[in-house]
């Protein structure tokens, strides 16, 4: 039986954002929403600065919110698909590697 501080390994609270997106889980979720917070604060405060409007300053800051947002996540999820298919296709290139090693279906014997 675990105390109250202690945890057990697989035990860990996962993060839903509106309840539907599993921050801790979903590749990139955490990083966009992050710079898109920031992204945020930096296009409404500098709307505010500029002009002194609140309520049009709030309206920029969600803007920059949700292109922030948008932006770092097709761009890391690019990246990561990009990366995933680079990861396949050097494992099948191993595979190859090991299969045909040796026998008359290498390439690199053929060159020889």
């Amino acid at each position: 039986m675990a105390g109250e501080g202690e945890r057990e390994p697989g035990s860990e609270k996962s993060f839903k954002l509106l309840g539907i997106l599993d921050v801790q889980n979903v590749p990139c979720a955490r990083e966009s929403i992050l710079y898109g917070s920031v992204g945020s604060l930096v296009v409404g405060l500098g709307h505010f600065l500029a002009t002194s409007r609140v309520k049009r300053s709030f309206d920029f800051g969600m803007g920059g919110f949700i292109l922030t947002t948008l932006g770092c996540w097709i761009y890391c999820r690019y990246n990561h698909a990009k990366l995933r298919i680079q990861q396949r296709m050097i494992q099948e290139g191993m595979k190859n590697k090991i299969l045909y090693e040796s026998t008359d279906f290498d390439p690199a014997r053929k060159q020889k």
